[in-house]
């Protein structure tokens, strides 16, 4: 026990109910790690796991995004310009973008209360 890095070693006891509870909490973070997850919470008190299909379909939009904005600029480097049409069109996605934005927001300020 010498050469281990985290000699001290803390003994909690728990009701049957209360082992249970802990186990699905730690399933819900995707851990089996007992030591792990017990001293990220006795440490920092709380363990927010942020995994919302909101932050995949903003990801989703800004690729999608960027794919069009890449293809905007080479053609605006090919024919000098962009037409009004394409210029329509970045602002319908960029509108989108903004609306899964809130939506992401909104949803990040409910986990805060």
């Amino acid at each position: 026990m010498a050469n281990r890095k985290r000699p001290a070693q803390i003994v909690v006891r728990v009701t049957d109910e209360g082992q249970t509870l802990i186990e699905r909490k730690m399933a819900q973070m995707g851990t089996k790690n007992f030591s792990a997850y017990a001293r990220k919470m006795l440490i920092d008190g709380y363990v927010i796991l942020v995994n919302t299909p909101q932050i995949k379909e903003h990801s989703a939009q800004l690729q999608k995004i960027g794919v069009n904005i890449n293809q905007l600029t080479k053609w605006a480097n090919e024919t000098g310009g962009i037409s009004a049409v394409d210029m329509e069109e970045l602002k319908r996605l960029m509108a989108e973008v903004w609306k899964t934005e809130r939506k992401l927001w909104h949803s990040l300020m409910r986990l805060e209360n």
